[in-house]
Order: C-alpha cells, then structure tokens, then sequence
C-alpha cells in the first residue's frame, strides 16, 4: 500500500515534523514548584496535616514556652500545573506571650528537599504563619518564595500529643538565577 500527499512530501517526513512539533510540546516547560525561569513567580495552594509533640515549660500562671515537632503530608497545588507531594518536618519554638519561630524540610518522593522558615503570633489554634522558603536540593536548590496559612490544632493533649491541620495555606516560589544573591528572609512585593 502506498500513501501520496499532495505538495510533495513524503509520509515519512510528515510523520517526522509531526512527531518534532509534539515533542516540542510537551517539552514546553510547565508551571512547577521546581519549574519556574529565574526571577518568574509561579502561586501555589496547599493542604497541610502534621501531627507530633510538644514539650511545654511554664513560666508562671499564663506564660508558657513549648519547642515543637511535627510531621505530616503536605500536597501543593501549582498554578497552571499539577501539584506535588511532599513529606514535611518541621521544629518550632513557641512563645504564648511574645510569638514563635521555626524552622521546616519539605521532602520529594524522590528525596529531593525545600528548606525554609516559620514565624507566627503564637502556637496557638487558629495563628496566622508565615513560612519563608530558603532554598533546597535538587530542583529546588535556587528556589526562594514565602507562604502563609491558619493553624488549626485538632488534637492538643496534655500528655504533650498534638494533631493539627492548615487551612488557607498559600504562596509563591521563583528560581534565583545562577550568581543572584539570595535576599535574607523573603520578598514583601507580593
């Protein structure tokens, strides 16, 4: 069997320019946390449910100050793309009176790894967070971004046991091009 096309080309080399124009499709860069060209800001939404412990000295009648560890699934949302999933840790000090600050890791199922930082009102249920994303391995190694969130305690014994989710939780990430210096705790020009 035989196939003619008009114009002269052949069916071989409509199949190669085909399959050249579909291949350059798909290899359009996408919007990912991982994906985004230098200085390119790319939003993102999350869902966030950790659960540890908390150890707690008191400092008088209403003073407290507690050192957190929590861990959980976080999975992201990417804008104009798919999400990813994520396994966080996270290590927070936490003052009632005067605030709290912590530090996270966020890793890939391929093990690679976002770094960055937490600041809040308290570690109180229903705080508004604030987390600064500092970098990372892999494909995140020149990200920088910051995102915010409500904590929302559902479980918080007095044996130390906490459960709690983030509701709200939102951002932006963009690659740092090669030789940029990194800037010291995020971006305001949200």
């Amino acid at each position: 069997m035989s196939i003619r096309v008009r114009g002269g080309a052949s069916p071989t080399r409509m199949m190669r320019s085909l399959l050249l124009l579909a291949a350059l499709a798909c290899s359009r860069p996408s919007s990912t946390l991982e994906g985004p060209r230098p200085g390119e800001w790319v939003t993102f939404e999350g869902s966030l449910s950790a659960a540890g412990e908390r150890h707690t000295l008191r400092l008088g009648p209403s003073h407290r100050a507690s050192v957190v560890v929590l861990s959980g699934p976080l999975v992201l949302s990417v804008q104009g793309g798919l999400g990813r999933g994520f396994q966080v840790e996270a290590i927070a000090f936490a003052d009632n009176q005067t605030g709290g600050e912590g530090r996270f890791v966020w890793t890939d199922a391929r093990g690679d790894q976002v770094f960055g930082n937490l600041k809040g009102d308290t570690a109180a249920a229903g705080r508004h967070i604030l987390g600064t994303i500092e970098g990372g391995t892999g494909g995140y190694a020149r990200l920088e971004g910051e995102y915010d969130f409500e904590w929302m305690y559902v479980v918080d014994s007095e044996e130390g046991r906490i459960q709690g989710r983030a509701t709200g939780l939102k951002g932006r990430v963009r690659r740092v091009a090669d030789g940029s210096a990194r800037p010291a705790g995020g971006s305001n020009d949200r």
